[in-house]
């Protein structure tokens, strides 16, 4: 299976950075992953551009909220909503995992489906981005 980018973003004064690895170790363990990810902290400059304006903590794969929220430009504490209804400051065990298989699933085969839910025979071409 292919393989995919996980982030950590977080506060450095957050108190649900240890869950938080805790939650992201639980998860790649449910989709039998070996767990691997970067961390970074959100309020530090030498942090790259594309990390800097989500709370803390964040948990992103391959570039992508696992919560599926957008940056908000500054630091701040988040809650997710858990599978039970409850708010917590950390993503559940089941969110982490669903992204981990859904991008996995998407990175192994990105040609999009077809109204019939098949693949189109021919392979679709992936447009070039200028990493700068």
């Amino acid at each position: 299976m292919a393989m995919v980018t996980v982030e950590l973003v977080y506060d450095g004064d957050c108190p649900n950075v240890a869950q938080a690895r805790a939650q992201l170790l639980r998860a790649f363990e449910r989709v039998n992953l070996r767990p691997r990810w970067q961390e970074w902290r959100c309020d530090d400059p030498a942090s790259p551009a594309h990390v800097r304006g989500y709370g803390s903590p964040t948990i992103l794969v391959d570039g992508v909220d696992v919560a599926r929220a957008g940056q908000e430009g500054a630091a701040h504490c988040r809650v997710y909503r858990q599978p039970d209804g409850s708010m917590r400051g950390i993503p559940s065990v089941d969110m982490i995992a669903t992204a981990l298989t859904c991008r996995q699933t998407m990175n192994a085969d990105s040609r999009p489906l077809v109204r019939d839910g098949r693949r189109p025979t021919s392979p679709t071409v992936r447009g070039i981005t200028d990493d700068k």
